[in-house]
């Protein structure tokens, strides 16, 4: 498995939903120490042209003792404090951030994995439970965050160097870009939205039916986010069969036909062949013949939720097989291209039903990519930078 995917399937998983976030679990890629400083400036610049103030948030888990904390702007970590039952609210620790046109600069600790939240206008309300820290879930009516306007970033620096990636594989908010500058003075981007691209993302899915109900505003009018389909499943807002039709049919497809999964882009020679049996089972064997894995026909909410039947362990065989699979439900290509994954974006979402979310985010984005869901980075289609040798990050706000 490739190192992002393994990394990126780790962030996702500790997305916090109305349980406890248990933080980021870095997956390293070599043990030998990355030449990044200690301490990593990361530049977080507003061009969002809001006049609101900005706030900044930097969480997650120290890699070297498995504490979750924060750091302020020198790069300090302190770990929380104990949690209580029911959760009380967490310290304050936003970090005062720069007005538009402006910019402010942070330190990031090697062996940190985490997130960097940006709200506007109001500070983020964080509560900590026995467990850990409960993390904002908009989604969740009774959320206190529901109506700030906010989003995050994921990152991870550690001795494989600085990971750093934007995400909607839960919602879509505000627009910004990642990027970092390695030690030969090489800069890398990712996530730059078209020219009035959030406006366009949130028309594209207010008129497309059964996803206008994602579109979250605010009672004075301001659009907030849209949510990721896996988050309006869990409150109602999208039907739960959306994608049934759509999945009998691609499993029904490899009743008279061979699927080939090729998940490992550096060893196409590494095969698996899948078909489906009378009991409805899509069964892979490998070179030899062996049945390798088996997967269910899955529903709707594993689908858009990469879970459940698609559950992808981290393993070389049947978790490379589910991610593969998954992207391929998500792009509706599985049942009409019978080699996968597919490389060629301009194959995706030309189903009428199809993942509409992940759709508008990847059309609006100028290299065309971005994290609509959780394996996004299957065929190199996520919003994510990696340098080992970075010597400055940053997030770019961009104009909305």
């Amino acid at each position: 498995m490739h190192i992002r995917q393994k990394i990126r399937r780790v962030l996702t998983a500790v997305t916090a939903v109305l349980s406890l976030a248990t933080g980021v679990v870095a997956v390293s890629a070599s043990s030998a120490t990355a030449a990044g400083p200690n301490l990593l400036p990361l530049t977080i610049s507003n061009t969002s042209h809001r006049s609101d103030a900005l706030y900044l948030y930097v969480l997650g888990t120290d890699l070297n003792t498995g504490k979750l904390g924060y750091v302020n702007s020198s790069g300090v970590f302190s770990a929380w404090p104990p949690g209580a039952n029911p959760p009380g609210l967490a310290p304050d620790v936003a970090i005062k951030g720069p007005g538009n046109g402006s910019s402010t600069t942070v330190k990031i600790p090697k062996m940190l994995s985490g997130r960097v939240y940006l709200s506007f206008g109001q500070k983020l309300k964080f509560s900590l439970a026995p467990g850990g820290l409960v993390q904002p879930a908009p989604w969740a009516g009774s959320d206190p965050n529901r109506d700030i306007l906010f989003d995050w970033s994921e990152f991870t620096y550690d001795n494989a160097g600085l990971f750093i990636n934007s995400s909607q594989v839960d919602m879509f908010s505000v627009p910004h870009t990642v990027g970092l500058t390695n030690g030969a003075g090489e800069n890398k981007e990712a996530g730059r939205l078209k020219p009035n691209g959030r406006e366009n993302i949130f028309n594209a899915l207010q008129k497309q039916p059964g996803f206008s109900k994602l579109v979250q505003k605010r009672r004075d009018g301001t659009k907030l986010r849209v949510l990721a389909p896996g988050k309006g499943l869990e409150t109602g807002l999208l039907k739960p069969n959306y994608l049934d039709g759509y999945l009998t049919n691609a499993w029904n497809t490899y009743k008279s036909r061979p699927l080939t999964v090729v998940p490992f882009e550096a060893d196409p020679g590494k095969k698996f062949t899948g078909r489906t049996g009378g009991d409805g089972v899509l069964r892979f064997t490998d070179a030899s013949g062996k049945t390798v894995a088996s997967f269910g026909k899955p529903s709707t909410r594993d689908v858009f939720n990469c879970d459940g039947r698609l559950g992808a362990p981290n393993d070389q065989v049947v978790g490379p097989i589910a991610r593969t699979l998954c992207a391929a439900l998500h792009r509706s290509t599985l049942g009409y291209l019978h080699t996968q994954p597919t490389y060629d974006g301009r194959r995706f979402y030309q189903q009428r039903v199809t993942d509409h979310y992940s759709k508008a985010v990847h059309d609006q984005m100028v290299d065309g990519k971005a994290y609509g869901f959780a394996f996004d980075d299957v065929g190199h289609f996520e919003s994510l930078v990696h340098d080992g040798n970075p010597r400055s990050a940053r997030i770019t706000l961009t104009a909305f």
